[in-house]
């Protein structure tokens, strides 16, 4: 039904082609300021509407670096930019090797790296992982991140994302399914390694290296197609080790350390505005987030010696002072050797341990 306008100034009825017109005006208007008002809430909405950032994880949904820290890293994140970036975790998107093709293919925004996957494309992060290092996670994950940021990062091992944390699990041990009591118990023993300087340190121990991801060590053991594994102690918890590797053989300051990065789709990262680029930046990315990875880490260690020391059927031997000596030879032949790959690689191998070396120490109040 149309609307018929009475004209203001003469009382008379204008005729129907007029009339038309002037409705046709009259909604022509009202479409424009609708369409307008609607794009005005339209924009107002999306300035006030958080980024969600996918992240991908391969860890069972308990462990340590799902539950603390992602979720550290979320609320971090949050509250650098007043809410604008929220975060979506998720598991199985690909295996481990291939977390950092799901963000350069944009799948993920966010994902957790273990070097040691890679074999041949990570040659600077194994300098953080040789033994001999004195200092807890924290301590080496920030001494990690500052080599990284000063020397390492020259090499270009992550090309095509963006590094936003660098970490290092505590101190590597033994975890086996029969007694290991000294380092000659080592030799042919069947081993889960994880690649990196752990599989340079198995072979100087006689070990026979087994190499398959984290995940797929609880089946492994209990399946006895490995007699041990290589990991920190907190892992004891993540992947109940205390039910398959009931024997711990520990070497003070750890046989290795294992190397993580934090990886953010660098596409992504462009596209947020800039104020979110500089708060993420300054306030999380880098050695804070490192940092608190790091403590994460020890916090997993010193719980999981707890409940292994609780329980009945698990136990702890430390190695001997003359055990503890002879790898301290062992160790000094594996620093050599890594050394001289990243300073073949085209660093300063040297330098960029005594960097580390000076930070842990630094960290550790020594």
């Amino acid at each position: 039904m149309k609307t018929h306008i009475i004209s203001a100034e003469s009382g008379e009825r204008p005729d129907r082609a007029e009339n038309d017109q002037r409705e046709n005006d009259l909604m022509g208007k009202l479409t424009n300021f609708l369409g307008s008002a609607a794009l005005a809430v339209t924009t107002a909405s999306s300035a006030f509407a958080a980024d969600n950032l996918v992240i991908s994880t391969w860890l069972p949904p308990s462990h340590p670096v799902n539950t603390e820290m992602f979720t550290q890293l979320t609320t971090m994140m949050a509250e650098a930019t007043d809410g604008g970036i929220t975060t979506e975790l998720k598991n199985g998107l690909a295996s481990p090797p291939a977390q950092m093709d799901l963000v350069l293919d944009g799948v993920a925004d966010i994902a957790i790296l273990f070097h040691g996957y890679t074999p041949g494309r990570f040659v600077g992060t194994k300098l953080i992982e040789i033994p001999g290092y004195e200092g807890n996670a924290e301590a080496a994950s920030v001494a990690h991140w500052r080599v990284h940021d000063a020397m390492l990062k020259d090499l270009n091992e992550h090309r095509g994302v963006k590094v936003i944390a660098l970490t290092t699990h505590g101190p590597g041990q033994i975890h086996s399914n029969k007694a290991v009591d000294t380092l000659a118990d080592l030799n042919g023993l069947k081993t889960r390694l994880g690649g990196g300087v752990s599989a340079d340190v198995g072979a100087e121990l006689g070990l026979v290296g087994i190499q398959v991801p984290a995940p797929k060590v609880y089946e492994t053991l209990d399946s006895g197609a490995a007699d041990a594994v290589a990991m920190n102690l907190g892992e004891r918890i993540s992947f109940k080790l205390n039910e398959v590797a009931k024997n711990v053989y520990e070497m003070p300051g750890g046989f290795y350390r294992g190397s993580f990065s934090v990886i953010m789709s660098q596409e992504k990262f462009d596209s947020l505005p800039a104020d979110v680029q500089t708060a993420l930046d300054s306030k999380v990315f880098g050695e804070t987030a490192s940092r608190m990875m790091g403590a994460v880490w020890d916090d997993s260690d010193v719980a999981a010696r707890k409940l292994t020391l609780e329980a009945g059927d698990n136990k702890i031997v430390t190695a001997s002072a003359e055990d503890q000596a002879a790898f301290a030879l062992i160790a000094e032949k594996v620093r050599a050797k890594i050394i001289g790959e990243v300073t073949e690689a085209g660093v300063d191998g040297q330098a960029a341990y005594e960097m580390i070396v000076k930070d842990m120490a630094a960290e550790s109040g020594n």
